[in-house]
């Protein structure tokens, strides 16, 4: 692929995820603390984000340590009402589990399809400000993921970033905040080894870093100057 037609189809997903994630309802599950301080920068830019959307069901979490306390929790409504199935099953392509104190994903699969009635729908999963180790490999069933925030845990390998590869759209990934963006080359090795991503850490590829993945140096512009 050259660069031009690189760049065009970033350019093309960028445009197409704007589109589509004004009008994706979002199902959100944080801890009660985060939601009491829900002026903070986090949870602000998700609203933004989510405030022309369609219903959003927000189901606040006591300090969530492991995922199957998930199904006993009773949602509260947002803004606007959140469809669901004939079976009482949620009807959202995006799950929010941020602060909370999760260390791992145990029969995530299981209880995420007790939750949702189309699992295999999720384009946007935020496991933000836990303390997961870890990149637990039962994230990358869900392939239709476009955008996945991991930061502020306790991630410390870059070679986890390698498990992620297996996403054939993710378009959007977050994993900044110690230890693991303290590697050296942290930034370029995520870009590389994820070519797909159009945003890094909240952050555009930039076509610099383009050129650079693609290991090809930008051509100097030589301007001829008038001799007098």
């Amino acid at each position: 692929m050259t660069l031009r037609s690189e760049l065009k189809e970033m350019s093309t997903v960028h445009s197409r995820m704007k589109r589509k994630f004004t009008s994706m309802p979002c199902q959100v599950l944080m801890s009660r603390k985060k939601v009491q301080a829900c002026n903070g920068r986090d949870i602000g830019d998700k609203a933004q984000t989510c405030s022309g959307a369609p219903p959003t069901l927000f189901l606040l979490l006591a300090r969530l340590h492991v995922i199957q306390d998930l199904v006993s929790e009773e949602p509260r409504t947002g803004l606007r009402q959140v469809k669901h199935s004939k079976s009482g099953k949620s009807l959202t392509q995006s799950l929010w589990l941020n602060n909370n104190v999760l260390n791992d994903l145990k029969d995530f699969s299981q209880v995420v399809t007790q939750l949702l009635q189309h699992p295999e729908n999720l384009v946007w999963i935020d496991l933000s400000f836990n303390d997961l180790t870890s990149i637990d490999p039962v994230l990358t069933t869900f392939f239709n993921l476009s955008i996945l925030y991991l930061h502020g845990n306790r991630i410390h390998r870059l070679g986890e970033v390698n498990k992620l590869s297996a996403f054939p759209r993710l378009q959007s990934l977050t994993l900044h905040g110690k230890p693991i963006e303290e590697e050296k080359g942290y930034r370029q090795y995520v870009i590389c080894n994820l070519p797909r991503i159009t945003t890094f850490d909240f952050n555009g590829i930039t076509t610099a870093e383009v050129w650079k993945r693609m290991n090809i140096k930008p051509k100097k512009v030589w301007i001829k100057q008038d001799v007098l």
